[in-house]
């Protein structure tokens, strides 16, 4: 039996969206936005995200957490304890996606369940938002900035005398480390991690301080932003 024509026309339509899309994607493809997304949701053709956003899953299946975190609030890179297991650092398997942003809409409220997974997004300074690369489709903390994000947003390591440390380099960590407030490197410092970061001395914090009141380059766009972080 073939499907009805209203199934073939919202199949076809599917078809021209991928597999993470917005209202305003939708909008593209379809007359009536509204009405074809409500009858897509109703079928089990797509699946709501949160307000706007939506996964084309009945065509191409569920994607990745990271994938969807790095998706709702762009630019952003997943990073915290989640980077941490991912790296094979950390051997707990964390139940929250963290993901830094530069956007406003973070905290608790701006929450999204996914796959049984809290996926939380944290705001992160310009200045801060860097020491990640680009895996398949989503951005991911590198090892080093994975520890100092989770120092700076958590203020604590998860278990830090159960963490496989041998891939870290020592050396990227402490170039790394100059960015953040000192608060982050005596938190290291007193993690009782196998290796020592060396406070800087008041001379040289108060240089630190003095470059960070420099103002550096804005961004309009997120696509300004990777094009200028070479990604």
């Amino acid at each position: 039996m073939k499907p009805a024509v209203d199934e073939r026309s919202t199949l076809g339509r599917l078809k021209l969206l991928p597999v993470l899309f917005r209202k305003q994607d939708a909008e593209k493809v379809a007359p009536h936005a509204a009405i074809f997304l409500s009858r897509a949701l109703k079928k089990g053709l797509v699946y709501r995200l949160n307000r706007g956003n939506y996964v084309n899953s009945f065509l191409h299946g569920f994607p990745r957490v990271e994938e969807v975190a790095c998706f709702l609030r762009p630019p952003a890179y997943v990073t915290g304890e989640w980077a941490l297991n991912y790296h094979g650092i950390s051997g707990q398997s964390p139940v929250v996606c963290t993901t830094a942003t530069l956007g406003s809409a973070v905290g608790r409220r701006h929450r999204v369940e996914y796959q049984g997974v809290t996926i939380e997004f944290s705001k992160i300074s310009p200045a801060l938002f860097s020491g990640f690369t680009r895996i398949n489709n989503f951005y991911l903390a590198t090892p080093e900035k994975a520890i100092l994000d989770t120092f700076y947003l958590r203020k604590a390591l998860p278990t830090p005398d159960e963490l496989e440390m041998e891939s870290i380099n020592i050396d990227t960590l402490k170039q790394m480390a100059r960015k953040f407030p000192q608060t982050v490197w005596k938190g290291i410092t007193k993690a009782g991690l196998p290796f020592d970061l060396h406070l800087p001395n008041k001379k040289t914090m108060k240089a630190i301080r003095n470059s960070r009141k420099v103002k550096g380059k804005r961004f309009s766009t997120p696509k300004e932003l990777y094009k200028d972080l070479g990604i």
